[in-house]
């Protein structure tokens, strides 16, 4: 029985050693066959010469070096697609999700004959401003999303390699990989775990709005529908003007004067139309990417032990 443990490595440096330390004195206690993949993601540092040493003394370890930066999401599928084990665990290699976790999580596996156990924060990590702005990310995720994505996941999580499998036939080029856990179904279950905040996080509020305008363009059509609907709205309260309007000045002879109330009419619809227009656009941005069908990711090298006999995924 084998299990591969995959992570993604980008300005990993200073976590490396430890986390190969630490991942395969866990899976020892639980797995008598195992693999370690590394993806380093472009990363600038030391990141990938560290893996690599590591690959050079433990034929274990196999290390997938991308040509640059494709994204977080892009590299632990990757990482996927290489595994070859009965089970797949995936988790960040910056310690703050610990390794140690497998043994709870192998247990939990095998007592409710589940596919997939995955991790959920007791408590959001971070400062006040971190929590205020994760919990309005959920909010407006389950408003705007056909799914229900649970709150506060963490990375960490072990498959069957049935679920894995199904996971990989996902080859949407922008995508919110949480959602594609999600849609890809099969028995999962939910583990608490506590992820320790060892550093601060590297996502600045931009990179945060940005993830969710992708999320929520890439994975929903409510937002249209929004739009559709407050077009009518909009519409309708214009006709009902326009009748107020003739009825007063048929009436009792006043009309309506003033450049004020147009130039605040213009400006607001102006103002409307540019958001609408520029919400249909992201969406034609998104259907452009997917359509382009450029390489998922391009890896330059795959360093592994050519001694060992590869099994293919």
């Amino acid at each position: 029985m084998k299990l591969s443990i995959v992570t993604t490595l980008y300005r990993s440096e200073a976590t490396v050693d430890e986390f190969y330390r630490r991942c395969m004195a866990a899976a020892a206690h639980c797995f008598s066959d195992v693999e370690l993949i590394f993806v380093d993601d472009g990363s600038p540092d030391d990141s990938l010469a560290r893996a690599l040493t590591l690959a050079e003394n433990d034929p274990r370890v196999v290390v997938i070096e991308f040509s640059r930066n494709f994204g977080h999401y892009r590299a632990m599928m990757a990482g996927l697609s290489a595994a070859s084990g009965d089970y797949v665990f995936l988790l960040d290699s910056d310690l703050e999700e610990e390794p140690e976790w497998l043994g709870a999580y192998w247990d939990r596996l095998r007592r409710d004959n589940c596919d997939v156990v995955y991790g959920v924060q007791e408590s959001r990590k971070g400062s006040w401003f971190e929590h205020v702005t994760g919990e309005f990310f959920y909010w407006l995720v389950d408003k705007l999303s056909e799914e229900k994505i649970p709150r506060n996941l963490v990375t960490a999580r072990l498959m069957k390699r049935q679920y894995v499998r199904a996971l990989l036939r996902h080859r949407d080029r922008e995508f919110f990989i949480a959602q594609l856990w999600l849609l890809t179904g099969f028995r999962q279950q939910a583990i608490s775990v506590k992820k320790l905040a060892l550093s601060p996080t590297t996502y600045s509020i931009a990179q945060r709005t940005n993830m969710l305008v992708r999320y929520v363009t890439t994975t929903s059509t409510k937002l249209l529908y929004i739009i559709l609907y407050t077009g009518c709205g909009i519409a309708g309260l214009s006709a009902l003007a326009v009748f107020f309007t003739i009825g007063r000045y048929l009436w009792t002879g006043v009309a309506a004067d003033g450049w004020s109330s147009i130039i605040v009419a213009i400006c607001f619809f102006g103002g409307l139309t540019t958001l609408i227009l520029g919400i249909i656009g992201i969406y034609v941005a998104n259907i452009f990417s997917e359509t382009k069908r450029r390489p998922y990711v391009i890896v330059r090298q795959v360093h592994r032990d050519r001694t060992l006999p590869s099994s293919g995924s």
